[in-house]
């Protein structure tokens, strides 16, 4: 009897080869001792374009395309100006057809998740095969984990439901990436790319960096008191905001005339800190983000990496727990890694029923062993985060006075360090980035004693001026929480876990979407910040207000796909909804299109003075051989109508343009005008200016 073994990648191949005594290397597969072991490559099978279907053109009147079924081809790679079967898949392919035949049956070893069954199944659908298969499902690639999960291999079907989650989600994003992203090119006859993850992320990142840029900054003031007792100085801060400096002042006079102030209240508790949770994929991510800079897609590649070198588990997981089985190896774990804690261990990281397929992120045990710089950065998160998670509770005392001067209201908070616990982990590598930024809790090593009642002598009193802020702009680290939150502004930790569950995308895909949005220069990393290209606001202007950009609903769809995952729904219930839905966004999008405009002759070339230019979708340009006059239809993210460049052709200049952006992002209105060396520049109202058109 022969077994076929089908992994994802070469690597992993391998080393399951090496386990079942498949040593005989061959051209894409090993074989021996009654193994064949081969991999896929990633995704060799895709759904096919809407050209297979018939729609090569793009017209309003086949929207929405509904394929019924979905095609499979091999995966496509462009070449010239079509596409064409890779070649690499197409050879790899054929190498996993012939193992099937080989077979008696075959054990799926693709990555244990909703994209490695998706792998396989479009694989073994497109061949047609009709073997019987079992599951290896591992969360680890030691070699430990890879031969118990060999001894306990689960039924195929099992995983039935998994398939059907990743099918819906694979078919739901093409017709709505597909008949979106051609009714708004059809709508605006351009080239625009949208989709059901993406196009509510860049709506999150526009909505914010408009907010955020638009943002009127006020002015107020606050009054502070200095005091001291028992050698510690107590700056007190007051609780009203004065709106004018005039204000502040005064109330500052009738605090210095007063010089004391009260002890109103008195609060003191001792609380308990639990450690951090275990890293899923996205809390490793935001962590590496703040502390390392690491792009999302960057800490992804490192975390496979470390997967596949045996010293991590496996990295899409969304879930920051372990089970009570995992929990029993923890003692072992920490003294493979050179790390001893006292018992009992903490159990705020062990719960079985917030473990589905895979549990948290942890390390192996394995001992590391030639890694790149960032993969120790990487590894040494995860095993600091492991000790932290099982290291006790820290403990604190807390105090919070509040004072008056009979008038005003000041308060003083402060905190004294009675154990450290999970906080001694890290103790002296706190980074910038970790520190709080609400600094008006003061630590000190032990706490002044005072009572309701008290009077304490001013030693000094002033006024500060600050500043309203915007919301700051996204970073890698807060556009993952927001996609988690599906773009809530979540701050309770009980109602964020709960969103958690509906948030956008998965923690596999978070990343690619973002690298997704960068390539199609949509949004662009700005240091620490991610902002909209000039790009991206026009596209969130155009759907901004559409279901298509709408991160809640996004949101909805992925717990679909997960009830789908657990056996609660049909796919087809969830196919019929995304149906109905491509077919209201097409209406939508179709909409957007500029009513008829009046049609004009071929324009007099103010440069050859040929009847020869001619008006384009995104340019009007000379057609006579040997003129290169020309004039782009969008400046400064504004689009020139058709009326703007008859006026600007024949007159030389446009009416006032109105909502004009800079580069700097700021609005501006102006007249665009040709000047003598047929090039643009902008006309200010009052006075003319040097800048030039795009």
């Amino acid at each position: 009897m022969t077994t076929c073994i089908i992994a994802e990648k070469p690597s992993v191949a391998r080393d399951i080869a090496r386990i079942v005594g498949a040593t005989s290397k061959q051209d894409g597969y090993m074989e021996g001792c009654g193994y064949v072991v081969t991999w896929a490559m990633g995704h060799l099978i895709t759904l096919a374009m809407p050209e297979a279907y018939g729609f090569s053109a793009y017209k309003a009147e086949d929207l929405p395309i509904r394929p019924n079924p979905f095609q499979l081809i091999v995966r496509q790679m462009r070449k010239d100006k079509e596409y064409v079967s890779d070649p690499a898949a197409l050879k790899q392919l054929k190498v996993i057809c012939s193992c099937f035949d080989k077979a008696d049956h075959i054990i799926v070893a693709t990555d244990a998740g909703r994209e490695g069954e998706l792998i396989f199944r479009y694989i073994y659908q497109y061949l047609d095969c009709k073997k019987p298969f079992e599951r290896l499902w591992i969360s680890s690639l030691t070699d430990k984990a890879i031969r118990e999960g060999l001894s306990n291999l689960k039924p195929g079907r099992h995983y039935d439901n998994l398939y059907h989650s990743a099918k819906a989600r694979s078919e739901a994003d093409w017709l709505v990436g597909i008949n979106a992203s051609r009714a708004l090119s059809i709508a605006r006859r351009g080239g625009y790319s949208l989709g059901r993850v993406q196009t509510p992320t860049l709506a999150m990142v526009c909505r914010r960096y408009i907010e955020n840029r638009d943002f009127s900054s006020v002015p107020y003031w606050k009054l502070s008191a200095l005091m001291e007792k028992e050698g510690v100085s107590l700056k007190a801060i007051g609780i009203t905001d004065y709106k004018s400096e005039a204000s502040a002042q005064t109330a500052l006079a009738t605090l210095r005339s007063q010089s004391q102030l009260k002890v109103e209240s008195v609060a003191r508790k001792v609380t308990h800190t639990s450690p951090p949770l275990l890293y899923d994929l996205t809390a490793l991510q935001k962590d590496a983000n703040r502390r390392q800079g690491f792009s999302a897609d960057k800490t992804l590649s490192i975390a496979q990496s470390l997967y596949e070198k045996k010293i991590t588990t496996y990295p899409r997981t969304g879930s920051r727990y372990i089970s009570e089985d995992i929990f029993e190896e923890v003692s072992v774990l920490l003294r493979k890694i050179g790390k001893t804690l006292s018992n009992p261990l903490n159990r705020h990281s062990v719960d079985n029923a917030k473990v589905t397929d895979h549990h948290a992120i942890i390390p192996t045990g394995e001992t590391p062993s030639g890694l790149s710089t960032d993969e120790i950065t990487i590894y040494q998160m995860v095993v600091n985060r492991f000790v932290e998670a099982f290291s006790p509770d820290s403990e604190e005392e807390r105090m919070q006075v509040r004072f008056t001067d009979g008038t005003n209201t000041f308060t003083w908070k402060a905190c004294r360090q009675i154990s450290l616990g999970w906080k001694a982990v890290q103790k002296d590598k706190a980074t910038e980035a970790d520190k709080k930024e609400d600094s008006d809790e003061h630590i000190l090593s032990s706490l002044p004693n005072l009572t309701e009642g008290e009077v304490l002598s001013l030693v000094n009193a002033d006024i500060t001026e600050h500043k309203t802020k915007p919301k700051p702009l996204y970073t890698e680290a807060t556009l993952l929480s927001a996609m988690e939150n599906a773009g809530k502004e979540v701050e309770d930790a009980e109602s964020k876990k709960a969103m958690a569950e509906c948030g956008i995308g998965t923690p596999a895909t978070r990343a690619n979407i973002i690298e997704t949005l960068i390539l199609r220069d949509y949004i662009r990393r700005a240091k620490k910040a991610i902002i909209p290209t000039e790009k991206g606001l026009a596209v969130y202007e155009i759907v901004k207000d559409k279901k298509i950009a709408n991160a809640e609903m996004t949101g909805s769809w992925e717990l679909a796909l997960t009830a789908i995952e657990a056996g609660i729904m049909p796919s087809n219930k969830f196919s019929q909804g995304i149906n109905s839905y491509v077919g209201t966004i097409c209406e939508e999008l179709l909409a957007l299109a500029p009513p008829m405009q009046k049609s004009y002759p071929a324009y007099h070339c103010p440069k050859c003075g040929n009847e020869s230019v001619g008006l384009y979708a995104k340019i009007a340009k000379c057609r006579h051989e040997g003129c290169d006059f020309h004039i782009f239809r969008e400046i400064c993210g504004t689009f020139l109508s058709e009326d703007n460049i008859h006026d600007l052709i024949t007159t030389g200049r446009t009416p006032i343009l109105k909502g004009l952006t800079s580069k700097a992002g700021k609005k501006f209105n102006a007249r665009l005008v040709l000047g003598e060396d047929y090039a643009t520049s902008f006309e200010f109202e009052n006075k003319k200016g040097k800048q030039r058109g795009k």
